[in-house]
């Protein structure tokens, strides 16, 4: 198994309707057929922690069956279409891999 964590956080100038139409699209990355399970959310309200960072706007969570099923996913044109067509809003972006 090989769970891929990506953590977004997207530039202030990115509209409501931007931010819509990137969840989605992290969404339909269901589409893939290497991806067993997905899940796309936003901080939730936790009380503060010192070990909890909330300061990002989507954190994304895709599993996968092994690690070259991962590496199909990221040639795989619903996923670097999702690259071209919202990277320019990124201010930052973290990924995790593990196994």
């Amino acid at each position: 198994m090989l769970v891929h964590t990506v953590i977004f956080w997207l530039k202030d100038s990115v509209s409501q309707a931007d931010r819509t139409a990137f969840r989605k699209a992290l969404e339909g990355l269901t589409r893939i057929n290497t991806v067993k399970q997905l899940f796309v959310g936003t901080p939730a309200p936790m009380k503060e922690r010192a070990v909890l960072d909330s300061s990002y706007d989507f954190a994304l969570t895709v599993l996968f069956d092994n690690v070259a099923e991962q590496n199909a996913y990221q040639v795989d044109p619903l996923h670097t279409k999702l690259l071209a067509d919202f990277s320019a809003g990124w201010k930052k972006v973290v990924v995790y891999d593990a196994e």
